[in-house]
């Protein structure tokens, strides 16, 4: 180790360098995050579970208390949703311009209030024995708050902040593992919290308070520790920020230590002979296409495990949740290994066709271990649109980045809220008939959006032998 190395190494870790650092926060606040989702789906079933049972004859049969459970879920969840995905839009924004012109920890701490204020609604909800719906107030509690736009935007600059230019892109990528890792463990450990009171008396009640104990921590944390870094190099042009379903990632390179490229990255498409603008329309096609497909499984993937032929017990339920976090992982890993060999639209295709072939096997699961062999599959469903944006900071001059994601962000958000009303819907109508419809059209939707990508790519092939 250099003399240059042991100093940088020292100052990373005296005191006040680690109280700028964002990802305790992270940490806290998603395994509160992982609590609440848990939490929120069991208490939900078994508020359902109790109201369809007294309101069904003992002569019907099994399945059809099931049916009516299902779709008494499946509608709370339309309405949830919605508000979730919506409500940010009035306040997110807001927080982004008084964070840049005041202080960068509003557009964390404001949201985690909400976040904290949200938990605790849940909790009251299981001791006070409300009507579930009180848990529509609760959301929108948090989405008025900033919800996890404003959240992840302020964590992204915070992370920038204090990182230098070459550094960057590892920075925020392992702030991308740590929200993983908390989930993935939050997850596994929810269903064992949910259980530890029987049923009847007060049950989920330690998971909620956890949630809220997490969250609090996450709050105070940001407001009495945690510090804003000062700026030590100028913002990479070629970084991205994901802010869809709490990713990041800056793919220009994975090597710190690796020279800039971005003029040769550039040569894809040379400003003087095209024109970028068909290119982004290809993008923003491939993009809204494939949050389209993986919104329309995830949304209705808590409801298949619930009901038959799978069936799901508390704990069983939180290891499902925790299966879908591993993708952090895997998905880093696949960046790091593809981005050394292959381009942005190849790393894309990759990732669509791993999260298409997961979800046609999950149409047909009818047995836990396919369940978790279809999630296997899709272990690079987390790469393409993180990696879209990576090629849409390619083919745009960097002035209009924030123009150009904001309405991407837009875009991704309201397709979000369409898509899982509709394909909610789809699920009451097929789970008759056949409960994997859903799957099988996400499916479809997921190969769909590779051909956008694939023009894109011919048009690169062109321009490199032009």
């Amino acid at each position: 180790m250099n003399q240059e190395t042991g100093v940088s190494l020292k100052c990373c870790l005296e005191p006040a360098m680690m109280r700028t650092w964002i990802e305790p926060v992270v940490a806290a606040a998603q395994v509160a995050a992982s609590f609440y989702d848990t939490g929120l789906l069991l208490v939900v079933r078994n508020y359902y579970n109790q109201s369809s049972s007294n309101q069904t004859s003992i002569s019907i049969s099994r399945g059809v208390h099931e049916d009516v459970q299902q779709k008494a879920i499946s509608n709370f969840y339309i309405i949830y949703n919605l508000v979730v995905g919506l409500t940010p839009f009035l306040s997110a924004y807001g927080l982004g311009w008084l964070s840049d012109r005041h202080n960068r920890k509003i557009s964390i701490c404001v949201p985690l209030l909400g976040y904290l204020l949200c938990r605790l609604l849940l909790l009251l909800q299981i001791l006070l024995d409300w009507p579930v719906e009180v848990m529509y107030g609760a959301a929108a509690v948090a989405g008025l708050m900033g919800g996890f736009s404003a959240f992840w935007s302020g964590v992204m600059a915070l992370g920038s902040l204090g990182s230098s230019e070459g550094r960057r892109s590892v920075r925020l990528i392992i702030i991308d593992l740590i929200l993983g890792l908390a989930g993935f463990f939050g997850s596994i450990a929810s269903g064992h919290l949910f259980s530890l009171l029987p049923v009847g008396h007060n049950q989920g009640t330690v998971l909620a308070a956890s949630s809220v104990g997490c969250a609090a921590f996450a709050l105070l944390y940001s407001l009495f520790v945690l510090k804003v870094p000062l700026p030590e190099a100028k913002p990479c042009r070629a970084n991205v920020v994901d802010t869809v379903a709490g990713t990041v990632g800056t793919y220009r390179t994975l090597d710190p230590d690796q020279p800039p490229k971005q003029e040769a990255v550039r040569g894809d498409f040379p400003s003087e002979k095209a024109p970028p603008k068909p290119i982004i329309a290809l993008l923003f096609t491939g993009a809204i296409l494939y949050d389209l497909a993986v919104v329309g499984a995830v949304d209705v993937m808590p409801l298949f495990v619930l009901r038959e032929p799978l069936s799901w017990d508390h704990v069983q339920v939180g290891y499902g949740m925790a299966a879908g976090y591993t993708i952090f992982i895997t998905s880093f890993l696949g960046v790091l290994v593809f981005s050394r060999c292959f381009r942005d639209t190849t790393m894309i295709v990759i990732g669509m066709v791993s999260f298409g072939t997961g979800s046609l096997l999950m149409t047909f699961v009818k047995e836990t271990y396919m369940f978790y062999t279809a999630r296997a599959v899709m272990l690079f469903a987390l790469i393409p649109i993180t990696t879209i944006r990576s090629a849409l900071s390619k083919v745009v001059k960097g002035s209009a980045y924030g123009k150009v994601f904001v309405i991407l962000q837009l875009s991704l958000a309201l397709t979000g809220v369409v898509t899982s009303t509709v394909f909610n819907e789809i699920y009451q109508l097929t789970m008759d008939k056949f409960v994997g419809t859903c799957f099988a059209l996400s499916s479809v939707i997921g190969y769909l959006a590779i051909i956008p990508i694939g023009i894109v790519a011919y048009k690169q092939a062109s321009w490199r032998g032009y």
